[in-house]
């Protein structure tokens, strides 16, 4: 069939889950180059994709349901379009909403999952492409499991290929260059880059354990330092920031700024170790060399992929006990492999 608009329901507001979408995006775009490819995002998380350079993406509509005249202005503008497919990539959490949006948008092929390890989609009857995946026995991370859904209309990249990328603007690299001359002007030293808050709170190593860290690591190699702070990690970074006064440290915290700026002052880092959390999928997304920390979740489902990126799991599924020796061995292995230091 001749494709010329494709919808992709990603109405969910977890970071994490939209950027391991983007080697799907890829995926169509490379599929159907010529097409024109509209997202359905939520209010809080399409901005970290969507931008003038965006390769993948033409239009994004935003679910917005607070109110009957918002989600009747929502329906109006999905219907603008006759959509030739429609996809649904049900890999955390399976969505009946999606799905409906999926069928209001009049898709005549619309493509998802029927069930996942078991368990069925309740909504699989308003799809007419899908099938049953098993991904956890695969052990598969989240971005295999977001291609296995294109793949049900012939869209896939190849293995080099399928990593998290964020396009960054001049303007957000503008940005990072002049916050690293200004507050990193040593060229000789390296810059560490630290994300001690995540919005699941399991999701979080310590406090006491981020600030033992960055100790040992400045004491090791006179390290630039700075922290990043989202809007509900001010406590957390509060308090490791005043425990690494104590032994001072001069550090710098990045915080109230929009997350592509953020994404680009990680860019310029030489690493970065962070919880599991959106942030995480930032840096991984703008080739950050990245060491990322897991308590309850998977890290070989979601960590940032690539040579120069290591995650480290807790057995027991508390991420505190994950001692700071380990994380300093790993980190300390790290910059040696890439910098030899």
């Amino acid at each position: 069939m001749k494709v010329k608009n494709i919808l992709i329901v990603r109405q969910h507001n977890q970071l994490g889950d939209m950027l391991c979408s983007v080697p799907l995006f890829e995926a169509i775009r490379n599929k159907y180059p010529d097409a024109n490819i509209t997202l359905v995002a939520s209010p809080v998380n399409y901005e970290i994709l969507f931008s003038d350079i965006n390769p993948y993406i033409d239009d994004v509509i935003i679910y917005n349901k607070k109110s009957g005249k918002t989600i009747y202005d929502f329906i109006k503008k999905l219907r603008r379009r006759k959509y030739d497919l429609g996809f649904v990539p049900s890999t955390v959490s399976l969505s009946r909403t999606s799905h409906i949006i999926n069928f209001l948008s009049g898709a005549k092929k619309r493509i998802g999952v029927k069930s996942i390890d078991g368990k069925k989609n309740k909504s699989e009857y308003l799809l007419n492409v899908k099938k049953d995946f098993f991904w956890d026995e695969k052990k598969l991370h989240q971005i295999e499991r977001n291609l296995d859904i294109g793949r049900l209309a012939g869209c896939d990249i190849d293995e080099n290929e399928r990593k998290i990328k964020i396009h960054l603007s001049e303007d957000e690299l503008k940005f990072a260059d002049n916050y690293i001359s200004e507050n990193f002007p040593d060229k000789n030293k390296i810059i560490i880059g630290f994300h001690a808050g995540a919005g699941k709170i399991p999701n979080r190593w310590s406090s006491e354990n981020f600030a033992e860290l960055i100790t040992s690591l400045h004491k090791k190699y006179n390290s630039y330092i700075f922290i990043t702070s989202g809007t509900i990690d001010a406590e957390v970074t509060s308090k490791v920031s005043d425990l690494i006064k104590l032994q001072n440290i001069e550090h710098f915290i990045l915080s109230n700024t929009p997350v592509r700026k953020v994404g680009a002052v990680i860019s310029k880092s030489n690493l970065f170790i962070t919880n599991d959390t959106g942030i995480m999928h930032v840096a991984g997304g703008v080739g950050a060399n990245v060491v990322s920390l897991f308590g309850p979740t998977n890290g070989f489902e979601w960590a940032p992929t690539g040579e120069n990126n290591k995650y480290i799991k807790s057995e027991s599924g508390d991420i505190n006990e994950i001692s700071v020796d380990l994380v300093f061995d790993e980190c300390s292995k790290l910059i040696k492999k890439i910098y030899n230091l």
